[in-house]
């Protein structure tokens, strides 16, 4: 193991997080039914040049899971203060699937603490999400996960992404990724956690969160997203329709990749991460700026240009 685990007690809760390293701070993100674990295949290479933070966000790994609130605004007030109490004034943050939803409210909520943000797999752009997780969002449907923990349900699961896997499909390239997650999946107040976190962004039409409505006020703000192509939990068409509503913004995709680019690749990802971070200046937030901005309200909706593997969109930006 490279990064070490310590815990802190913040507001009265258990935060578990990992840390290595030494350099300019990187803020580690997961995603949801994961942990600060998902960053190990690169976390010796990224020690070489960083101070390394990664937490368990509440309800997930080693942290605790209080009856509370599990709402994007919540797990990123609990990251800035981890950073805070580790004495970090300044990161640069990065956030895998949900955990991007949480770096890009991050971005939102406290600016000044953010010099750039890098949304690996990120949610909370456009609707569309795995049918897998609209099933587990649905209302009573904590009630059937204790059934996904017996023995013959996760053969037949197993056997499932085994057959994904062999056919090709897109799910079937994170097979190893989702068979660990249904082994670690939660119980008791555990699973009461993922459940209120999954509800918070998603339901049975798809992501209720979008960042697009919002990102404009981060146009200066590095930013950096990276994708597989073949991402069967958050399709590769969401990359695109952020990248173009994020101008100025870096856009990698991960070929043969699925919904963990990181794990695919994990050179390629320190190595995009750190070309980029040594490619860009820091973000000063102007408070005045974003006064402006927010009284001249969103660009209106907008036609985006399709891209050669794109369709047209149009959202409100």
């Amino acid at each position: 193991m490279i990064l070490e685990r310590h815990e802190l007690q913040l507001h009265g809760h258990r935060v578990s997080y990992r840390t290595a390293g030494s350099g300019p701070a990187l803020l580690l993100l997961h995603g949801i039914a994961s942990s600060s674990e998902t960053w190990e295949r690169g976390a010796a290479l990224l020690c070489e040049r960083f101070t390394v933070i990664a937490p368990d966000l509440l309800g997930h790994g080693g942290s605790a899971t209080p009856r509370g609130d599990y709402s994007l605004g919540a797990h990123a007030s609990g990251a800035r203060d981890v950073a805070n109490a580790l004495g970090q004034e300044r990161v640069t943050v990065v956030g895998h699937s949900l955990g991007g939803g949480v770096a890009a409210q991050i971005a939102y909520q406290y600016p000044d603490l953010v010099e750039r943000m890098v949304l690996v797999a990120t949610g909370g752009v456009a609707r569309d999400v795995s049918p897998v997780l609209r099933m587990a969002s649905a209302p009573l449907a904590e009630l059937t996960l204790p059934l996904m923990q017996t023995t013959p349900a996760r053969l037949v699961t197993k056997a499932l992404l085994e057959v994904l896997k062999i056919t090709g499909h897109d799910l079937g390239r994170d097979a190893d990724e989702m068979a660990r997650v249904m082994d670690g999946m939660p119980d008791g107040p555990s699973r009461s956690a993922f459940t209120h976190t999954l509800r918070s962004v998603v339901d049975l039409r798809g992501q209720l969160v979008t960042m697009l409505d919002r990102c404009y006020l981060a146009h200066d703000m590095p930013s950096m997203l990276m994708w597989g192509d073949h991402d069967g939990i958050i399709p590769v068409a969401h990359a695109f329709l952020a990248h173009q509503a994020m101008p100025g913004s870096r856009l990698e995709i991960f070929r043969g990749a699925g919904h963990f680019p990181h794990h695919h690749d994990p050179v390629r990802f320190v190595n995009d991460l750190d070309d980029f971070i040594e490619s860009t200046h820091p973000y000063v937030h102007d408070e005045a700026r974003t006064r402006r901005m927010l009284r001249a309200g969103a660009p209106g909706r907008r036609r985006l240009r399709p891209t050669a593997d794109e369709p047209v969109y149009e959202v409100e930006a």
